[in-house]
């Protein structure tokens, strides 16, 4: 018996560690929102069950032969190395978002301890030495299930977390009825929402209160989250970025914060894979300006074909932004330097033209920048104000935020991750002097465009950098291929499986060189290849 509970302990250590990430990729695949979870567990069987798990079996069927301490002996041994290999492995891992232990997390360590007690209740309430091999073999095949007993564990407690999700969406929605001052700005596309967002809160506090969703809060959760615990009484604005992966998301968003004024910035192939064609991204996205009140304002990207041509709905007031003439709120005479970019903006009916002077680079942030110009011009800034706003906005984090280490400047625009932002990331670098180096690992969630847009970024690469560094053999495949047959010098193209040795070469690669390094998009860890 006392063997037996030594195997129990190591299995259990053992447990707890490959649970604990499987509740990771839960997490990090929105909690199998559209069956994000178990398509990643479809594709990731290899990483899941390696040949040191299938050698459980063989270990199994050896117990029929053996001593059952002998028995007790392997399996404490086998599980307790399993358990070392397992740390290792996770240790060396680059998690860019480690598991956050939220409440609903809790809740479900809570049934899955539930689940894997009734079997260990029964074998104790049973227990009989000459059982000992069925026993290892029930509780050896629930562990090797554990990502699958985490979907399940994720289905059962559906019900628990509706009421959940009712209870604070009701609370939220309370707190806004009480916040009669203040008015909702909400913001998506498929990119720069984030961008624009943070731009956009910037422009108007120079004037007003006001508070945007923080980090990527952009969920239903996440917006009820944010009102429950960060908006108060004071605020002026409340700037609310809707993140959405399929039709009917950003109208649930909508329905939750009712937004007055409704932002889009440019609509295109991000996340595909799930809306299924650019016409149901588009309208997905239009479902922020057409939850708009008839007294509620638009704000669409003029030079977006998708904006221009689509068949509005409803009938509100429309702010047309871009490069475009045509534009009530346009730019001109854009000039980039390495330390930012200014360019005057005019707004329709006003015959002057005024300068603008900001920290950011790249074209999509203009575009973002004049988002945030428009909406603070509608809500009453002057041109003095609004030149300060832009002039005061802060570099956002992994969007081409600039970091100079001596010769070494890092131009971090991790969280890019489509065809657009990738592109004028490396129109950014080819501005600055010296050597150019980038490192990638691509685009992901392009649907069937996925292999064509990273054939793209390999050939805009072969023209833009003096050295390209590939993060993920597999996966950068289609980049492999477009800077190969753009002619780019092979001895300058280097393909590797770790981002860290690939930071490590690049600092070293021109000596002390001046040397510009573009990150540009870094992928979440459920696409780690490692």
């Amino acid at each position: 018996m006392n063997l037996f509970l030594l195997a129990l302990l190591s299995m259990l250590v053992y447990t707890i560690i490959d649970l604990k990430k499987a509740f990771h990729m839960l997490q990090q695949n929105w909690y199998n929102d559209g069956n994000r979870y178990l398509k990643w567990i479809n594709n990731n069987a290899s990483f899941i069950f390696t040949w040191l798990d299938y050698l459980y079996l063989f270990i199994v069927i050896l117990g029929i032969f053996i001593d059952n301490n002998l028995l007790s002996v392997i399996i404490t041994v086998y599980y307790f190395l399993l358990s070392y290999v397992l740390l290792n492995k996770y240790r060396n891992e680059q998690v860019k978002k480690p598991l956050a232990f939220t409440s609903r997390i809790k809740r479900m360590c809570i049934t899955t301890l539930i689940l894997y007690s009734i079997p260990l209740i029964l074998i104790f309430l049973t227990f009989n030495e000459s059982n000992l091999f069925l026993y290892y073999f029930i509780l050896g095949s629930l562990i090797y299930f554990n990502y699958h007993i985490v979907y399940l564990v994720n289905i059962i407690n559906k019900p628990v977390e509706k009421l959940v999700y009712l209870y604070y969406k009701s609370k939220a929605m309370k707190k806004l009825k009480t916040l009669n001052n203040m008015e909702v700005i909400g913001v998506t596309g498929s990119y720069g929402k984030t961008s624009t967002k943070n731009i956009i809160n910037d422009i108007l506090n120079i004037k007003y209160i006001a508070f945007p969703t923080p980090q990527n809060f952009n969920t239903n959760y996440g917006l009820i989250r944010t009102i429950n615990e960060y908006i108060d009484k004071y605020n002026d604005y409340f700037i609310a970025e809707l993140g959405a992966f399929r039709k009917g998301d950003i109208k649930s968003r909508a329905s939750i914060v009712k937004p007055k004024y409704g932002v889009l910035t440019k609509i295109g192939t991000a996340h595909l894979d799930t809306f299924g064609s650019i016409a149901n991204t588009t309208q997905a996205k239009f479902e922020l300006i057409e939850s708009l009140p008839p007294n509620g304002v638009g704000f669409l990207n003029i030079d977006d074909e998708l904006q221009v041509k689509y068949n509005l709905k409803n009938k509100i007031k429309i702010v047309w932004y871009g490069l475009s003439d045509k534009a009530d709120v346009y730019a001109s005479d854009i000039k980039y330097s390495s330390s930012g970019m200014n360019f005057k903006v005019h707004f329709k009916g006003d015959k002057k033209s005024y300068e603008f002077n900001t920290k950011l680079l790249g074209d999509a942030n203009v575009y973002n920048i004049l988002a945030g110009i428009a909406v603070g011009y509608e809500l009453g800034l002057n041109i003095n104000e609004l030149q300060r706003g832009v002039n005061q906005i802060k570099p956002i984090e992994h969007r081409l935020q600039i970091k100079k280490y001596g010769h070494l400047t890092y131009i971090d625009d991790a969280y890019n991750s489509n065809p657009i932002g990738s592109k004028m990331a490396l129109d950014v670098l080819k501005l600055m002097p010296g050597k150019k180096i980038v490192i990638t690992p691509g685009m992901i969630e392009m649907g069937d465009k996925q292999y064509e847009v990273n054939y793209n970024f390999g050939k805009f690469i072969a023209t833009s950098v003096d050295l390209a560094i590939l993060v993920g053999s597999e996966q950068t495949k289609p980049i492999q291929k477009g800077i190969i047959e753009a002619g780019f010098d092979n001895k300058k193209l280097l393909v590797l499986n770790d981002v860290k040795e690939a930071i490590k070469i690049a600092q070293t690669y021109f000596n002390n060189q001046e040397t510009y390094i573009l990150l540009e998009n870094d992928l979440p860890d459920v696409f780690n290849e490692k």
